[in-house]
């Protein structure tokens, strides 16, 4: 993986006189591309790309430049492509020779071949930008689910680009500036914010399976992926061996690496099937699979079994590990690194996040960055297969709203009142987007809630812990690979019907059914339990008292846009088990946010103007 940035700029003599900036975007980036890296300029354009070497790691580097009649192309690529040797033999017969092995090399002269179409042809996460020198044309592209992240900024005859939101900002046309809305995604809608934007003033997000082209007339996006209904005809034994080879296949195209694969395991269902897939298909290399586990000092003496989370991992790691013979390696978090990390976790996800969910992860990848490069985990599964409460809870289903946020007026209360925004009509406006857009079926209409409900997941929920994943891992220089985002396998899901995938009233019935051969009972059994977070009350003590601590100073940042009297309140209700966001963020992890929140706004001097 990688990261990348630019500028096209109609005006030349402003790319010439911006090298410091693309100097300091580059650095912005370095954490994400720590192997090499480089700046290309060529009259209006700047491309800028730091690398992390996983495939061909001597002759992939970028900004890679090919020829072709006549024109010549300048690609810089964040990603991997699992079926790039199929691409390269269709590439051949079409008469492409290939001076390198890596992936980069294919996906140029895709794009040479098939031009802008040749993101239909792609299986991989990716984000990448491509300059055509003759015809002063970029293209950009992002994957179908929205896996690698892409940021970009418009301005009169220019547009900026970049893997991350903190790049951006290391170029001096792009001002850090919080205006209402911004506040409203912040507030009513944080961690998560809607598809597109990037809550500050300007920045806005390509979308998953969305491509543009900024060319002398303009800038224009075109979607080149949805999830699409159609009438499903399989028996649900079909469903069964079409899900059994999609599962094993992603899993296998991503393990294809010049350099150590390890995985994450939890012990659940979707970590297990990753790990397990992976062991059988290294076992037949002879080479053994490593997988790593996260945990926290005196999670078992304090750990207490809820709705949401009825068990800890620590005994179902040990089971799996012991059951295909993989070394494991276990990584224990404590309260002060764990409160000390919230800070590098919003630098890392360029805006206030989980709390610490995602500092753990973060630590986490630190861990394992010093053991591999590239990591499989499990994400996404449960989006897809129906694994969370709200598909499976039909009290909430029907209910309207995000399902994993129905705080709206508990952050409302929170909001300075000065802030004339309404909470309850903004979430409400962005609900009936999302469910409005929804491909349903004419045959399926019996099914609509439940297809509303995988597209709110789809581009909201997962869309936070995607980048959650991708911030967090990329900090740390580590390649984290996501096998159930495989479009295949979303595409498959969305038509089959809500009884197949929650067959015998068991969360993920399908995907259990599917792997049955694959794994122990007590692991197919299992009940879902989440990411796992920390019960140490020690953690809920140390949050609060840093946030007394942001209280004792007039001129926080946060306090420019909350009550003070609302932050205090929080910290004496610190074991409140009410929900912020999801099943994680209690009340630690809603203090965490807030931390998170003025420690972005100092630290990306963020000004607030409403």
């Amino acid at each position: 993986m990688c990261g990348i940035a630019g500028q096209i700029c109609r005006d030349e003599g402003r790319i010439a006189s911006r090298g410091r900036a693309y100097t300091a975007m580059l650095a912005a980036l370095k954490r994400r591309g720590p192997d090499q890296d480089g700046i290309f300029t060529d009259g209006p354009a700047a491309l800028i790309h730091t690398r992390l070497a996983v495939i061909d790691v001597e002759n992939g580097r970028q900004p890679m430049e090919l020829r072709a009649r006549g024109e010549r192309f300048t690609l810089i690529y964040n990603g991997e492509l699992y079926n790039t040797e199929e691409l390269r033999q269709q590439l051949a017969a079409r008469g492409h020779k290939f001076e390198t092995r890596s992936d980069t090399e294919v996906l140029g002269r895709a794009y040479i071949e098939w031009g802008g179409a040749c993101v239909g042809r792609l299986n991989g996460i990716f984000a990448f930008a491509v300059w055509e020198s003759r015809a002063r044309r970029l293209f950009l592209a992002r994957d179908r689910i929205g896996v690698k992240p892409l940021f970009y900024t418009l301005g009169e005859g220019s547009i900026i680009f970049a893997s991350e939101i903190s790049a951006l900002l290391a170029h001096p046309d792009v001002p850090a500036v919080l205006d209402g809305q911004g506040v409203a995604e912040l507030i009513f809608l944080g961690p998560g914010r809607t598809p597109g934007r990037g809550v500050l003033r300007g920045i806005k997000e390509l979308e998953p399976g969305c491509t543009a082209e900024f060319t002398r007339e303009g800038f224009k996006v075109r979607r080149y992926w949805e999830l699409v209904d159609s009438e499903c005809r399989d028996s649900f034994e079909d469903a069964v061996d079409k899900t059994r080879f999609l599962v094993r296949d992603a899993i296998e195209r991503q393990l294809v690496s010049d350099v150590p694969v390890c995985a994450f395991l939890s012990g659940g269902l979707d970590s297990s099937i990753i790990s397990a897939v992976a062991r059988n298909r290294l076992a037949e290399h002879g080479e053994t699979l490593q997988t790593f586990s996260v945990g926290y000092k005196d999670n078992r003496r304090y750990f207490k079994a809820g709705k949401f989370q009825p068990n800890s991992d620590e005994d179902y790691i040990d089971l799996m590990n012991g059951y295909l013979g993989t070394e494991g390696r276990n990584v224990t978090l404590d309260t002060e690194e764990l409160v000390r990390a919230l800070y590098d976790a919003a630098e890392a996800r360029g805006l206030p996040g989980m709390g610490d969910v995602d500092s753990s992860l973060l630590l986490f990848c630190r861990e394992v960055k010093k053991h591999a490069t590239v990591a499989l985990s499990g994400e996404c599964a449960d989006e897809i297969f129906g694994g969370y409460p709200w598909y499976r809870d039909r009290e909430i289903r029907e209910q309207g709203g995000f399902p994993w946020a129905r705080s709206t007026e508990r952050r409302q209360a929170m909001l300075r009142e000065e802030y004339k925004l309404d909470g309850a009509e903004y979430v409400d406006s962005r609900y009936r987007e999302t469910i409005a857009a929804a491909s349903v079926a004419p045959a399926n209409e019996s099914e609509r809630r439940v297809k509303e409900m995988v597209n709110l997941n789809f581009k909201w929920f997962m869309q936070t812990l995607l980048d959650r994943k991708d911030r967090m891992s990329m900090y740390s220089g580590l390649e984290v690979r996501v096998p159930f985002c495989d479009h295949r396998i979303a595409e498959y899901l969305y038509t089959l019907p809500w009884e197949y995938k929650d067959r015998g009233g068991t969360e993920k019935g399908l995907l259990r059914e599917a792997v049955r051969e694959l794994l122990p009972r007590e692991i197919l059994t299992r009940k879902k339990s989440p990411y796992p977070k920390t019960h140490n009350p020690a953690y809920l003590a140390a949050v609060t008292s840093e946030l007394r601590g942001v209280l004792s100073d007039p001129s926080a940042p946060v306090l420019q846009i909350v009550k003070k009297e609302a932050l205090e309140a929080l910290t004496r209700d610190g074991a409140s088990s009410e929900p912020w966001y999801g099943q994680l963020m209690t009340a630690p992890q809603t203090i965490a946010y807030f931390l998170q929140m003025n420690h972005w706004l100092k630290t990306f001097n963020v000004r607030v103007a409403i």
